[in-house]
């Protein structure tokens, strides 16, 4: 592997001027391609084999009236103080708004409040339920701005109007998430390297890597149906490890021009060695990514699949374009000062010097951190691993759940129309649940609707429970039932499981099939779904990224520690979201207005993106820390020269990588605020605690054991040499069985004195 990417990065060093055009073509066929495809359907949310999806079939089957999938909005009156909504002058003024939306193109009915019987019982609060024909993402901005000024009108009469539903343009999406994630990175780098051509080359070739991943998305999405928010975890993730894999190789590209390297040698080097493990991580995301289709939620596979291949550009980009890119940089990588300082220690190097005095007498910030690791591993083990696991103490209270309006923030129409409504009308109002009777294999429908009707008055927690509407041919009918309880609680999820028990036991007097539906009960099948999915996708992609790291680092404990690591930062980053989100603690710090469930999908997201990114680190860490051990050095000093070489560079891309991901916390809405402070909290916990203290702290204690492989395990999997081990040999290094050079050009010692094990201190 190393001696073919080895080839692979000088092949693109020598020829960058074809590679360059090859992707500049690759970039143009791809924008053609997306510029002239067809826009994708819009389709519903769809959660194939859950009950209440099982309800929404059947309505659409029998009932499309009823199940009709187009854009809804509630608009929602409240009359001045001391008034009635149902006075002659606010009744005139609510009918002028219902009558303008009338006239909108795409509306296909807005309801009077005052003939559909939707006045509150105090005669202050009504609402229009309106009802378009095409959905929210198909909308015309007339439609929109039709609705918005119809609303506005019933304002100027001296109404409060606000206004629910889909049908109105949600603007509280992430803003400028990426722009802010890339200036924190633009930063970062320059800091890290010291000059703005090494800062710049990662960002401009994540970009490229962004621009063809989600170009490819665009143009295929009408051929195979994907659903426009196919591109949104493809972009963030494209970003995130096309920063991360060019960081790598740029960074031991520089390394290898320190020890006195050509600079195409160097890129061919680079490219061998940082080259494997970019490749090697790259596929534990996709790994992760392409895990996701065993959850059996079509969108959840398709973003999942689309961000794998948005990856699997990435780390073509970096074995390619990166090497094409350095050798038009040639040796100004490097910042003018640091360019005198690298071509001082490679002109040492090349004379056989043995060390720079000064630079090797000071050690960087990774080998004293390392150092101070190994005095102390069982101290530091212990501190960090009760830390995380006391930020996970929340997750045991997490309760799952799809948000509504009414996590949006205050400043918002549709929170503020939600919580009118909730006054009005009580809290399960803005979350009816629709009861569906099949009576197609009943003798008597209408007999067999009466009776659940009936039954579903005795169950508790119900506030009202609507007359059963029929199809036109009688064997299907819908009862609506509005809960005591607002649609997230715990108290709806019992009563949806109380209703499905009630439903059971009239199938066997009737012979009708009930099934219970509408947004609260979606809400809770859905997070059902992931919840038993959690377990299986957890052991899929644990277990075959245990497989691939094992033939990586030629270790079955390297790997479980890894996995195990990755497992404490998850848990403890979810706990974290528990608290500030559910819970409320310092909420107020990062502008969350209401706490409410977690989003369902934020274990899986956490998972599948987390442990992708996870790996990133530890493949990079600790393959440097194998390939010096491979060397010669002992199990502890391995560890150091680990850190020594890619300790900064892991603390760069983690801190691009939370910069990346909190730049969606200053996002309004509380879901993306959500996901940007999971993320970015379970980067830093991963990055920072697992693997710059625990992984070391663990490695000191195993010694040689952590690079146990039994035998007939070594013969079984095959050795694709990411430590670089063959491509030496085929270099013919002279220090091929030595330990390696360190970052200044000097040769290292076979023994550090700090490392002895009469100093180790628990």
């Amino acid at each position: 592997m190393a001696t073919f990417l080895y080839r692979l990065g000088r092949s693109a060093f020598r020829r960058r001027r074809l590679v360059v055009l090859l992707w500049v073509a690759i970039i143009a066929l791809v924008g053609f391609g997306a510029a002239n495809a067809s826009s994708p359907a819009a389709k519903p949310f769809t959660v194939p084999g859950i009950e209440a999806q099982k309800a929404v079939d059947l309505l659409g089957e029998r009932m499309p009236e009823a199940a009709a999938d187009g854009a809804s909005a509630r608009i929602v009156f409240r009359a001045p103080a001391g008034q009635q909504i149902d006075s002659a002058k606010n009744k005139a003024a609510v009918e002028q708004v219902v009558g303008a939306l009338k006239g909108s193109d795409q509306v296909a009915a807005a309801d009077d409040p005052y003939t559909a019987g939707t006045v509150s019982k105090d005669h202050t609060t009504a609402y229009a339920a309106v009802s378009y024909q095409v959905s929210g993402d198909t909308l015309k901005d007339a439609t929109r701005d039709n609705l918005e000024h119809a609303a506005q009108k019933g304002r100027d009469a001296g109404l409060t109007v606000e206004i629910g539903g889909d049908a109105l343009q949600d603007d509280s999406g992430p803003g400028n998430g990426e722009i802010v994630g890339i200036a924190i990175a633009a930063v970062v780098l320059v800091i890290t390297f010291g000059g703005l051509v090494a800062a710049g080359l990662p960002i401009l070739t994540a970009l490229l890597g962004v621009a063809v991943g989600v170009g490819s998305i665009t143009a295929l999405a009408g051929v195979f149906d994907l659903s426009p928010t196919t591109s949104t975890l493809a972009m963030m993730l494209g970003l995130a490890v096309g920063i991360d894999y060019a960081l790598f190789v740029v960074s031991r590209y520089r390394n290898e021009l320190t020890k006195g390297h050509e600079p195409e040698d160097a890129a061919g080097r680079a490219v061998g060695t940082a080259g494997s493990a970019v490749v090697f991580a790259g596929l534990t995301v996709i790994v992760a990514l392409a895990g996701l289709a065993v959850v059996n939620i079509p969108m959840l596979t398709e973003m999942g699949l689309a961000a794998a291949g948005t990856v699997a550009v990435a780390v073509l980009v970096a074995l390619t374009f990166v090497p094409a890119i350095l050798g038009f940089a040639g040796k100004r990588i490097f910042g003018r000062k640091a360019r005198r300082k690298a071509e001082l220690l490679a002109a040492e190097a090349a004379e056989g010097g043995s060390v720079h005095r000064r630079a090797a007498e000071k050690p960087n910030m990774g080998t004293r951190w390392a150092r101070f690791v190994l005095r102390h591993p069982i101290r530091v083990l212990v501190i960090a691993v009760l830390g995380l696991g006391t930020l996970a103490i929340p997750v045991g209270s997490m309760q799952l759940g799809l948000p509504d309006d009414g996590v949006k923030s205050t400043d918002t129409t549709q929170r503020r129309g939600y919580d009118l409504l909730t006054e009005s009308f009580g809290p399960g109002f803005n979350g009816p649940l629709l009861v569906v009777v099949d009576a197609a294999k009943s003798n008597n429908g209408k007999a067999a609707a009466a009776e659940v009707t009936q039954a579903l008055g005795t169950v508790k927690g119900i506030a009202s429970v609507g007359e059963a509407t029929f199809n036109k041919a009688g064997n299907t009918a819908i009862i609506e039932v509005t809960p005591n309880s607002k649609p997230s609680s715990n108290a709806t999820k019992d009563l949806v499981h109380a209703i499905r028990d009630t439903a059971d036991q009239t199938k066997a007097r009737t012979g009708a099939d009930t099934l219970v539906g509408g947004g609260p009960a979606l809400n809770i099948d859905f997070s059902q779904r992931l919840n038993d999915a959690l377990l299986p996708y957890l052991a899929l992609v644990v277990g075959l990224a245990i497989l691939l790291l094992m033939a990586v680092f030629r270790s079955v404990l390297v790997p479980i520690k890894a996995a195990g690591g990755f497992l404490l930062s998850v848990v403890a980053s979810l706990g974290a979201v528990v608290a500030v989100f559910q819970w409320g603690w310092l909420g107020s710090l990062i502008g969350v207005d209401q706490t409410g469930p977690i989003m369902s999908m934020m274990p899986i997201f956490l998972v599948g993106i987390v442990f992708g990114l996870a790996m990133d680190y530890e493949v990079f860490l600790v393959t440097g820390m194998r390939e010096a051990y491979v060397h010669g050095e002992s199990p502890r000093q391995a560890v150091v020269s680990g850190f020594r070489h890619g300790a900064r560079v892991v603390t760069a891309a983690a801190l691009i990588m939370i910069g990346v991901f909190a730049g969606f916390i200053g996002a309004p809405d509380s879901m993306v605020k959500m996901i940007g402070f999971g993320l970015a909290s379970a980067v830093l916990f991963d990055a920072f605690v697992v693997r710059m203290t625990i992984v070391p702290a663990v490695l000191a204690l195993l010694g040689k054991s952590a690079w146990w492989l039994p035998g007939w395990l070594n013969r079984l999997i095959p050795n694709v040499d990411v430590e670089g081990e063959g491509l030496r040999k085929y270099l013919g290094d002279d220090d091929a069985n030595a330990a390696p050079d360190s970052e200044d050009g000097s040769r290292r010692p076979d023994r550090d004195p700090d490392l002895d094990l009469d100093t180790v201190k628990v």
